[in-house]
């Protein structure tokens, strides 16, 4: 059987399925969320577990896709002076099409929506020009982009990745 993603299990074709994670990697996660800096060895005494032991959960968590260890910055403070969300409605299949948004330098974020919008993608840009030309030139060229709507963020008030785990 093949995997997809969305395809209808009657047709033949298998989804493939999370594996669940235990108490023990949601509470290191619960703790890298906290303080990705956080050592293996604080870690461990805050979860029951040897230094080595978190070592290797976390090596599997990021291996398998489940989380990142990354820095958050603020693009202001690098020098990149536009972020907007684009709304993109399209036609045809939508795979291929946030496949080719993800391939852009500049953006961020992509994601398959439901409502008004097939994909929304986030872009981190220099200038408006920069801005400008990643959605003529680059965004609105990709075969099924049909129209873009872009918002324009004004200021940024809250940016976190701490939703923890359930």
């Amino acid at each position: 059987m093949r995997a997809c993603a969305g395809c209808c299990e009657d047709q033949g074709v298998t989804k493939p399925r999370p594996t669940p994670l235990d108490d023990v990697s949601k509470a290191i996660i619960a703790e890298l969320q906290d303080d990705g800096r956080r050592s293996y060895a604080a870690i461990g005494k805050a979860v029951g577990l040897s230094e080595a032991a978190v070592r290797q959960r976390v090596q599997r968590l990021v291996d398998s896709g489940v989380m990142q260890v990354v820095a958050v910055t603020d693009p202001l403070e690098l020098g990149f002076a536009r972020q907007a969300m684009i709304g993109i409605k399209a036609s045809g299949e939508l795979e291929p099409i946030a496949d080719a948004l993800a391939e852009i330098t500049e953006v961020d974020y992509v994601v398959i929506t439901a409502g008004s919008y097939d994909l929304l993608v986030e872009v981190v840009c220099e200038s408006d020009e920069h801005l400008l030309e990643i959605i003529s030139r680059r965004i609105r060229t990709i075969d099924g982009v049909i129209s873009t709507e872009t918002m324009v963020y004004l200021k940024l008030r809250k940016q976190t990745y701490s939703w923890g785990v359930r």
